[in-house]
């Protein structure tokens, strides 16, 4: 019998904190793309560490705008004395965990992601070892960028190969103006890396709706609006094992 998993889960945060948008902005970690998981996850009776490859990381300005943040999310951002807050300060460094420690790992987001996790060699084989030991593999937005990095053991293969996935859409990309940068920086689109590694890749309707789905141990979420329900449909999995 296949022992369960622990309730303790891994939330990644890019380690990138350089430059992305034409108008010299840097980009990161998008902010509520952390909270709102970590909020979920811990309310269902999860540990959470949080961790990045290099234990450092920056906040992309834009996440922290009023069109992105709620009130409740403007006074978390505000309390650095939160549990959330004092977690984010002391950042661990990926490579300095033990992979064994956790049943569920959830990939957070920013643009930042997408310059850094598909090299990210630390958090991807913790990725590595909770699906290979039956637990949940979650991702974000742009955090999808690391799950073709992350292999299944038994295949060889990415995780994602023959499953659908969603991320952050093109559509999204260019409503925003940043599939210039995207191409600049000679970086891979979500929908681009899913269907390079062999997954089929869904999105909703309208590149900003809540959409998360799930094909199996596999969760996955298209943007900022996703990242409440993505957390909620991995914990539902995980509850399911």
């Amino acid at each position: 019998m296949t022992p369960t998993p622990p309730r303790r889960a891994l939330l990644a945060i890019t380690s990138y904190d350089g430059p992305f948008y034409p108008n010299g902005d840097n980009t990161g970690l998008f902010y509520t793309e952390a909270l709102h998981p970590y909020l979920v996850l811990t309310k269902a009776g999860f540990a959470v560490d949080l961790a990045s490859e290099t234990g450092s990381y920056g906040i992309d300005p834009h996440s922290i705008d009023d069109a992105f943040m709620s009130a409740e999310d403007k006074a978390a951002y505000s309390d650095a004395g939160s549990e959330f807050g004092q977690k984010l300060a002391a950042l661990h460094r990926a490579r300095d965990l033990n992979p064994d420690d956790y049943g569920l790992f959830f990939a957070s987001a920013g643009h930042g992601t997408l310059f850094d996790y598909p090299k990210a060699t630390s958090l991807i084989r913790i990725a590595e070892s909770v699906w290979a030991r039956g637990g949940v593999v979650s991702a974000v937005c742009h955090g999808p960028a690391i799950l073709p990095a992350v292999k299944d053991a038994a295949t060889g293969r990415s995780i994602i190969a023959g499953r659908s996935v969603t991320g952050f859409t093109d559509k999204g990309e260019e409503l925003l103006n940043l599939m210039g940068a995207i191409r600049e920086f000679k970086l891979v689109p979500i929908s681009q890396g899913a269907r390079d590694a062999g997954a089929t890749y869904l999105e909703p309707e309208g590149p900003f709706d809540d959409y998360t789905i799930a094909d199996g141990r596999l969760v996955t979420g298209t943007n900022p609006a996703s990242a409440h329900s993505t957390a909620a449909k991995a914990v539902a999995v995980f509850d399911a094992l």
